[in-house]
């Protein structure tokens, strides 16, 4: 289907202290997996696991962003962004998840950030993108209590470092993936398979969240926050089984992780029995108040109950889920589509940033847009153009009616290995050849920097 064409009139204009970027992950570009003393992640293991890639592929090189950074800052300056959301790599910094650090790992970060100030872009570092230490997981990973206490840990040693340079700071990236993809269907790392019993690598993951705040309160920081995973759930009928099903989906991939930290409680009664631990005392610390609640969207889901025979099952971003499950989401019909098979649906994002406005109030701090982008191939990608220029008007609106958004960041700045996808999928703004490595800017890059001068004018 085609894509909605860009709308000939100006973007409106967002306010002059709004903070526009740009994200990347570690695990996705930095490469260099066994140099300077990085110890092994959960995705070295996976990727190395025949048929775990879906084009063979690993990240040992990857963007070979570890020894090509300058030419990455170089390009976030030339477009123009006000601020780099990258990952710090935890196997990098602790490479057995605790014990000694590693200072040459540090080195690598601190070198980046001191570039990034040098381009007068702030640096805004994520302290988990999915690369638990493989030691760890050996331990446990997520599932066990331990994990949350040695991220904050490593959280104390990172803020140790950068934080005299560091103004914003992300805890997690998006737990409800490792829960789910990770944990739950194993189809990301570390590739368990534990359906409804992955949960409690929810809880844990939300407690380092928490324990890692007050690690990064102690060290002086001022502006936190976390990067959750939301869109909105469409149910796929008025029925009482469709809008049953929609609900819990809902509950899981949103509510779950929004409400412990916003709320300070399970969103279901039922649900936080089967949780690990002392409970009630947990979320008191995972529910510290944040500077900004970070949104990561990419689509609505469609949901219904599941058929008998399975029928009306869809990938969940590329994911098949089982029919064993108790919801069953749906092909969203009538919108354009992204190369990776996603709708593209720009009212949804308003929807979702109008609806957590209503949901949770004076609860819901400041938000910002973590991640935003889409796949598609080709250097003149008129696609992603329209998709970005649809977005932000999008966001506009959520804004106008009330949302306070005070970012946006684009995902991401080049193509990059894209998990279980391997390199199949492109989500830069910069092109890579990944034979040669050679970076070029497409034709949304220039546009995003067009823009950008533009809301500077002011």
């Amino acid at each position: 289907m085609t894509t909605v064409p860009v709308s000939p009139l100006p973007l409106p204009r967002f306010p002059r202290d709004f903070l526009w970027g740009v994200s990347t992950s570690a695990a996705q570009i930095e490469g260099a997996v066994a140099e300077d003393g990085r110890g092994r992640s959960v995705w070295d293991v996976f990727a190395a696991e025949a048929g775990r890639i879906k084009d063979g592929s690993d990240a040992r090189v990857a963007t070979d962003h570890y020894h090509r950074y300058r030419e990455d800052v170089g390009l976030l300056e030339e477009l123009g962004a006000g601020a780099y959301r990258f990952s710090v790599a935890w196997p990098r910094v602790v490479p057995d998840g605790d014990g000694p650090v590693n200072e040459a790992g540090l080195d690598f970060y601190d070198r980046l950030v001191d570039a990034l100030l040098a381009a007068g872009i702030a640096p805004v570092p994520t302290l988990f993108h999915w690369d638990t230490p493989q030691a760890l997981e050996e331990r446990g990973g997520w599932l066990v209590r331990e994990t949350a206490e040695r991220f904050a840990a490593y959280a104390d040693v990172v803020a140790g470092r950068l934080g005299d340079r560091v103004e914003h700071w992300i805890t997690l990236n998006e737990p409800a993936e490792v829960t789910l993809l990770g944990y739950g269907l194993g189809q990301h790392a570390p590739g368990r398979q534990l359906l409804f019993e992955a949960l409690p690598a929810a809880h844990h993951q939300l407690l380092g969240h928490g324990l890692a705040v007050q690690a990064l309160r102690a060290r002086g920081a001022t502006n936190i926050g976390i990067a959750n995973s939301h869109g909105p759930t469409w149910r796929a009928s008025p029925s009482e089984a469709d809008t049953e099903a929609a609900g819990l989906y809902d509950l899981l991939l949103n509510r779950l992780f929004a409400e412990p930290v916003l709320l300070g409680r399970y969103p279901d009664e039922e649900l936080a029995a089967l949780l690990p631990g002392p409970v009630a005392e947990d979320l008191k610390v995972i529910s510290q108040p944040l500077d900004r609640y970070g949104i990561n969207y990419y689509q609505p889901t469609l949901v219904g109950a599941p058929g008998a025979d399975g029928a009306g099952a869809a990938d969940f971003g590329g994911i098949r889920l089982p029919p064993e499950l108790p919801f069953a989401p749906r092909e969203i019909e009538g919108y354009p589509r992204t190369d990776f098979g996603w709708p593209v649906v720009p009212e949804a994002l308003t929807e979702l940033l109008v609806t957590f406005r209503e949901r949770y109030g004076d609860r819901l701090p400041p938000v910002v847009i973590t991640e935003n982008g889409c796949s598609y191939e080709g250097v003149e990608d008129a696609e992603r153009i329209a998709f970005l220029d649809g977005h932000l008007r999008a966001l506009h609106a959520a804004m106008a009616s009330g949302a306070d958004v005070r970012g946006y960041f684009v995902w991401s700045l080049t193509d990059n290995f894209e998990w279980a996808e391997g390199y199949a999928r492109r989500f830069g703004l910069v092109h890579v050849d990944y034979a040669t490595l050679a970076r070029t800017p497409k034709a949304s890059y220039h546009w995003l920097r067009d823009v950008l001068r533009e809301q500077a004018r002011g």
